[in-house]
């Protein structure tokens, strides 16, 4: 077995950033210490973390309810905290899979130990760059099966590209999966300027910069697909009134998202 490389906790990491945010505890001072510093300009990207779960909770329950889907892709899944896809899919369908796709060493550590599922489905995780659509997929298939429809999940990961490789790393996954499947997406978009200074405040110390993009461009992700109603909108907003997540919710986020078919 290959040993994953060391750790870095002396840099500050997006994940780990991320699970401060949503009041993890998987977090080092250096990722702290960026979290703080975004924060201290943009309070509000605490909002933006929390919509992003909340749409993924959403978007979650109504695949594994409404639209019948009971195996889910989950790429780019980041450190795991609560109400992860397995934990919200199969809470709907005991019976639902999941595979969650990263390559980072840091996360992979975490999902061993936590990312377990029910008896009845299946929770895996694949070591394994999302770029490589082909090894992903083949990896996936031990899991999944690739000839019936799956939920494939895109959240927070789109940003780290240009505009230009997002969308074909999106279709590059589309176009491989099965008739029937879905694609969700959520990332942060520049829709205040205050959202548009904390992204420079990243991109100055983080080794993988993020790129905001319009809710237009979000939009773009979906060409091909059949939009899911209400279609590209504020990630707070997306079914809000049909999928109750409990609470007390942010009132608006710098967050967009949709949800697409292939027909």
């Amino acid at each position: 077995m290959t040993t994953p490389p060391p750790i870095d906790t002396s840099v500050p990491h997006s994940a780990r950033v991320w699970n401060y945010w949503l009041g993890g505890k998987d977090n080092y001072p250096a990722d702290r210490a960026l979290g703080d510093l975004i924060l201290k300009d943009f309070p509000e990207m605490v909002d933006v973390a929390r919509a992003q779960r909340t749409f993924l909770l959403r978007a979650v329950t109504h695949l594994a309810g409404e639209a019948g889907i009971d195996q889910f892709l989950d790429l780019g899944t980041g450190l795991p905290t609560h109400n992860n896809t397995h934990e919200i899919a199969q809470s709907v369908n005991p019976a639902a899979r999941v595979v969650y796709v990263d390559n980072d060493p840091l996360v992979l550590a975490h999902a061993r130990a936590l990312l377990t599922g029910t008896e009845q489905g299946a929770t895996d995780y694949v070591d394994a760059d999302v770029h490589d659509p082909e090894v992903v997929l083949e990896a996936a298939s031990r899991t999944l099966d690739l000839t019936r429809p799956v939920g494939l999940t895109m959240l927070g990961i789109l940003g780290h590209h240009t505009h230009e490789r997002a969308v074909s790393l999106v279709r590059s996954y589309t176009e491989r999966l099965p008739t029937g499947s879905f694609l969700a997406v959520a990332d942060s978009t520049d829709t205040s300027e205050g959202m548009r200074r904390a992204a420079e405040a990243w991109n100055a110390d983080a080794p993988l910069p993020y790129i905001l993009r319009s809710p237009e461009q979000i939009g773009e992700y979906f060409a091909g697909l059949e939009l899911v109603e209400p279609g590209v909108v504020p990630a707070l907003e997306w079914r809000s009134s049909q999928i109750d997540v409990g609470g007390t919710l942010p009132t608006a986020a710098d967050e967009y998202c949709g949800m697409g078919r292939k027909a």
